[in-house]
Parts: structure tokens; sequence; C-alpha cells
């Protein structure tokens, strides 16, 4: 009922005219006695009335609330957060500006894909290993590779330390490298010791057969096992640098105990580009009899300048060409080029200590 002001109930009370008072009913027909005994009654029944009427007035007017299980069944769920603790994937709350409206958090949307399995630790092996120049990282990156030995193309690795169970291995890059020095070095910092780079190309060792093998017993004084001058090319081919020296070595009786190969692809399909690596190790053994290391190898094609493959296309042969080295039992070792990872070095496992390329996490994946 709309509450009223005392006016407006005086004058309610005015308008009500004859229907004031109450009319005479069967009860002022009855005798004085039989009222006086009815009365008592009667007041009784009256106040039983207007009981009821209060209690009638109180009870809300709305529909019976169903019983709390009944109510727990038929209720929709609830899509607002609850009060008290957070959920496990529910953000901590922040205290939201006065007034501001709080952002509701995103409900998590189920995937129907795999899950995403976490990045397995690289493996290694014997064979398995990487050639070093520094960058910012390259300790904690050649760490994460996995390789079980490395060379700098020094007799040292300043700048770079070996990861535990890792081997370094030193080279004498060319002629000047042959110092008392770094021979020295060499011995101290190695179990192995790698000969001249690349001594059939120009910019690099570019060394006649002569000169090497006139300097070879130095290298071969400090006693370590000798690999040959790792030649840029042609190590299959009779005549060519290779061939001359180790017919050198014959005649003189010096000492080569394994064979140092590069090689770089220039077909960019997997299957052609294994084949290809695969029969020039193949060749280069059946020449001398003697184990390999392939000491640099990727995709590069240099018939045209300088062309890369993609991404995928590099670590798709890196994964297929380390398995077939592993079929090989007189391929000792090999050596990706490189570590690093740049605009420039495309073929590089890490960009940071970290961050490695797709190219890097085949390569952890390699044994």
């Amino acid at each position: 009922m709309r509450a009223t002001g005392q006016g407006e109930a005086d004058a309610a009370r005015g308008n009500r005219g004859v229907h004031a008072e109450p009319r005479r009913g069967m009860l002022g027909r009855l005798p004085i006695g039989a009222r006086r005994l009815l009365w008592p009654l009667l007041v009784a029944a009256a106040v039983a009335v207007l009981v009821t009427g209060v209690i009638v007035v109180v009870q809300p007017t709305g529909p019976t609330p169903a019983p709390a299980a009944t109510q727990a069944l038929d209720a929709p769920p609830s899509t607002s957060p609850q009060p008290g603790a957070p959920s496990p994937t529910t953000p901590a709350t922040t205290t939201s500006p006065t007034g501001a409206t709080p952002t509701p958090a995103p409900t998590a949307k189920p995937t129907t894909g795999r899950p995403v399995a976490p990045a397995a630790p690289a493996v290694t092996s014997k064979r398995k290993g990487v050639g070093v120049w520094t960058f910012d990282g390259v300790s904690q990156a050649l760490a994460n590779s996995g390789a079980s030995w490395y060379y700098t193309w020094d007799v040292a690795h300043s700048g770079v330390t070996s990861p535990k169970g890792a081997e370094f291995v030193p080279m004498i890059w060319g002629a000047k490298s042959v110092t008392a020095a770094n021979l020295q070095q060499a011995k101290k910092n190695g179990r192995h010791l790698l000969g001249f780079n690349e001594p059939d190309l120009q910019g690099q060792a570019e060394m006649t057969v002569e000169q090497a093998l006139e300097l070879w017993p130095q290298l071969q004084a400090t006693g370590l096992p000798l690999g040959s001058p790792a030649v840029a090319w042609g190590g299959d081919r009779p005549g060519e640098w290779l061939d001359r020296f180790m017919a050198g070595v014959k005649q003189r009786g010096y000492r080569v105990d394994f064979i140092a190969l590069h090689w770089y692809g220039g077909d960019f399909t997997t299957a052609n580009a294994v084949n290809q690596l695969k029969s020039y190790l193949q060749a280069v053994h059946d020449r001398y009899q003697l184990p390999i290391w392939l000491t640099e190898f990727a995709l590069i094609d240099f018939s045209n300048g300088v062309r890369f493959p993609t991404q995928a296309q590099q670590a798709a042969f890196l994964t297929a060409a380390t398995r077939m080295l592993g079929g090989l039992s007189w391929l000792q070792r090999y050596a990706w080029f490189g570590l690093p990872a740049t605009d420039k070095d495309q073929t590089g496992l890490f960009r940071t200590g970290s961050t490695a390329t797709a190219v890097g996490r085949a390569y952890q994946a390699a044994r």
C-alpha cells in the first residue's frame, strides 16, 4: 500500500459518509443474555482474523522459493567469478582506480590440437661437432647445442668456455701458424690436431703442396693424432691438391692419421644433397683408406655468388645428412658450419646463447 500524508487520510475518512457506521446484523437481534455469552467468543474470533490478516500481509507476494537443492540443480552456471581464493588460471587481482569498471578476466578457450611439448634436451654423440667463432652468448650456445667437440680454426679457444665433456680440437691454420709457441699450445690444449685450412683456396691458407710438406714434420712432432690439410674441393680426384699431398706424405714417410674434408652443396633438394655428400665421402675413403673427419659442411651454393637455402631446407638436410653419417663406420667426426647465426651466416645454429634457429634445433636433435 502506498503511504499517504495526514491531510489525505482525513479527507478519506470524511468521504465515507453513511458507510462509516456498521449496520446491525444478527447479533443485534439476539436477547441480551445470549449476546453476553457469545460476545467473548466473537471477540476471540475477531482477534484471530486480525492476526491472520497481519500474517498474510507480511508474507512476500512472489512465488515460493524452491528448496536449496532444487535451486542448485536448476540454476544456470554462473559466468562471474565467485568471491574467495582465485582459481589457478585467474591472474592475481589488482586494485582498480576509483570508479573504474574492472575488466573481466578472459575465458580460456579449449584447444583442439595436441598440447605443445617442451623442447627436448640436445642429444650428442662422439662424432658430433661444430665450428665456432665468438659472438654474444657463444659459450651458452655451445653448451646448448649438444656438440661433443668443437674447433675455432686456431690453437686456442679464447672467449669460449668448453662445456663439460666437450673436447676442443686445435688447428694449425696456415704456414704462418707454424711456430714453436703455437705448436706447444696446440699440444697443451688438445688431444687431436687439425692441419692446414683450405690450402688449395685463395684467401684461405693458400699453400703449395711442397710448402705444406716441408712444414708437416713440425706438426707431426706434437705427437697428437694428425688430420690432413682440409681441402675446399676435389679430395677424391687424382692429381688435385690432396692427392698430390698424400702422395708426398707416402714418399717421405710422413704421418697422416685421418683425412679432413670440407663439403658445401648447391643442390637444395634434401635427397640429392645427401646422396652427393655420401658419394664424395665414400670416394675419398676408397682412395686413401683412412678415417674421415668432415670438418665443414652445409648447403651453400657458390656457383654464382652466394645463395642460401631456406631454413626449412637447411634443417631438413642437416637431419638427413647426420643420420646418413651415422651409418658410415669410417666417418669418425663431423662439424657443422657453424655455431653463430646472423643475416650473413645463414647456416648458423644460434642467434644468442639461448635462441636456436630452425637449423639449430635440427642440430640439437642430431647425433
